[in-house]
């Protein structure tokens, strides 16, 4: 592994554990483990409460008991969802352990909501068979999940760094020591340079990638900070490939798009063309759903269709946070078709672990959204996303818990440690890989208009449906703004130049990648390709093709 930004600057901490992110897998993780007895910090560039946590509405799937539905039909979902690129033992780990998580996250104050017979209530979500999902507040649950969380953190030892932004991971002898960061001006009384953030073990909750797009349900924060630091040290990312589309985003001129929850075609929305036609399964896997809009958008040449939600019964007492946002905008749901358009939502890949939350290099962990730990393959199954932050953010506290300091063969990571791949050559030129001196190169002088325009390139070129030609436009396009490169000295600056080294690798691995599957629609290759059964992975500034097929 190289060194990324490993040199000079203050020091901060001398901590067991450094949770970089404030979702729920970090927090998740930073609670268990300064319970057992460590010193924990969690370094958060915004304030604790602004992670991409907040703005998941639909709920947590869990099998929690009291009806027909069971752990294996979870699993069978969200391996059907995954489109044959899930780690099996990944998802078993996650649906066996998940109602326990759900249950501790209970105990520690999250309130969902309740049935008319004193049961949870439970709604049904593309892609499930059954419904398994609890909610909050109709359509809140991520605030709520937030809410306990944050307050739990407060009361524990936990140290917290709000307003800190890491720059790079500090990698020594072949081992994370911590990141390197900007700290809030004033708060260290060592001026405006980089400080460097030490600990024994430092994971990896920095959430995704959404502000890589002109039109996303992401907040402002996610804009790949823990894998853009992950690539620059040369730890292996996978399944970069497969950004999630959500179908049913607000098309309005608010960012993040308002999410019209999958739990409302659960009730019985209907999605309609812009003829009122319908043309689509509402309850089929987020990609299919995402795919067949953008075909049908094309076709009748319109930027947005409809969501029926005229004949669902009390609106506004299921779906109160929905509701507001709606009359906001001035829309009537019981007499409104409302409009959507599929927007850029989750990032089914990340940095790669083993079953226990290990990265390949040691002293590294991730978990969350940042991480690839096999259980959304090509397309995450709807809810699974806050269960699968608190699974592993416990599995990775437990085994630091228990004395653990690398990664084991075991996940996504057993055929990278047992060798074996087709080495496709260099990613593409990123702009802040290995500079001079150790740290981020540089962005674009002119930030703001620099990330916009990025987030249109990868739009247009690297949406729902891409091809060859569109991938080497937006590919171009992130070449053109990584040039006449100024200093990183602040967020924006960092954050822009974290987007531009994750486009990058984006769209080498999507051009790789010639076939359609899960997330990742081609409209030059259509067909999904038994033999693309594999994972590729980016390692050390390199693309390659695992040799190990995923097992069926």
């Amino acid at each position: 592994m190289t060194s990324a930004g490993a040199g000079g600057g203050p020091r901060q901490g001398g901590l067991d554990v450094l949770v970089v992110g404030s979702g729920v897998a970090g927090l998740s993780s930073a609670l268990r483990l300064a319970t057992g007895g460590l010193r924990v910090g969690v370094l958060t560039k915004g304030e604790l409460v602004q992670s991409a946590t907040r703005w998941a509405q639909g709920g947590v799937a869990a099998v929690l008991g009291g009806d027909e539905d069971s752990t294996d039909l979870h699993l069978a979902d969200t391996l059907a969802a995954g489109a044959g690129l899930c780690d099996v033992a990944a998802v078993r780990v996650l649906v066996d352990e998940g109602p326990l998580r759900v249950r501790e996250l209970i105990a520690q104050g999250a309130r969902f909501d309740m049935g008319p017979g004193g049961d949870f209530a439970r709604a049904r979500e593309g892609g499930h068979s059954a419904a398994r999902v609890v909610h909050a507040g109709g359509a809140a649950t991520g605030a709520e999940v937030e809410r306990a969380l944050v307050a739990a953190t407060h009361q524990t030892a936990a140290a917290v760094l709000e307003g800190w932004f890491a720059l790079d991971l500090l990698v020594e002898g072949g081992r994370c020591h911590g990141v390197r960061a900007l700290a809030p001006a004033g708060s260290t009384g060592e001026g405006a340079g980089p400080v460097e953030v030490r600990a024994t073990h430092t994971v990896l909750a920095t959430g995704g990638a959404g502000q890589l797009y002109a039109v996303t349900t992401n907040p402002p924060e996610s804009t790949g900070d823990g894998l853009a630091m992950a690539v620059r040290a040369g730890v292996p990312v996978a399944d970069v490939e497969f950004m999630q589309f959500h179908p049913t985003a607000l098309h309005h001129p608010a960012m993040p798009r308002p999410l019209l929850s999958e739990a409302l075609r659960g009730h019985g929305a209907i999605l309609r063309d812009a003829a009122g036609e319908r043309f689509v399964d509402e309850l089929a896997p987020r990609d299919v759903v995402s795919r067949a809009m953008a075909s049908r958008m094309r076709e009748q040449g319109v930027d947005h269709l409809w969501l029926d939600a005229t004949g669902l019964e009390a609106f506004g007492a299921r779906f109160p946070t929905i509701a507001a946002e709606l009359e906001a905008i001035g829309l009537d749901p019981a007499s409104d078709w409302l409009p959507i358009a599929p927007a850029a939502h989750y990032l089914s890949g990340g940095v790669m672990t083993d079953l226990q939350g290990a990265t390949a290099l040691p002293g590294l962990w991730a978990a969350g959204e940042v991480a690839c730990s096999g259980v959304h393959g090509a397309n995450r199954l709807a809810s699974n996303s806050l269960l699968e932050g608190m699974v592993f953010g416990a599995r990775l506290s437990e085994a630091i818990l228990a004395g653990a300091d690398g990664p084991r063969p075991l996940g996504v990571l057993h055929a990278l440690l047992a060798g074996g791949s087709d080495d496709r050559g260099p990613t593409l030129p990123v702009s802040a890989a290995e500079p001079p001196g150790g740290g981020l190169a540089g962005a674009p002088a002119d930030t703001a208009k620099a990330r916009e325009d990025l987030q249109r390139a990868m739009t247009d070129g690297a949406g729902v449906v891409r091809d060859a030609g569109s991938l080497a436009s937006a590919a171009a396009a992130a070449a053109r703004l990584a040039t006449g490169a100024a200093p990183v000295v602040d967020r924006a600056t960092g954050e822009l130049a974290n987007l531009l080294d994750v486009s990058n690798v984006v769209l080498r691995v999507a051009g790789e990648r010639t076939e359609t599957r899960g997330a990742h629609a081609r409209s030059d290759y259509p067909a999904t390709d038994p033999a693309w059964r594999r994972r590729i992975v980016v390692s050390a500034g390199r693309v390659a093709v695992l040799d190990e097929p995923v097992a069926p």
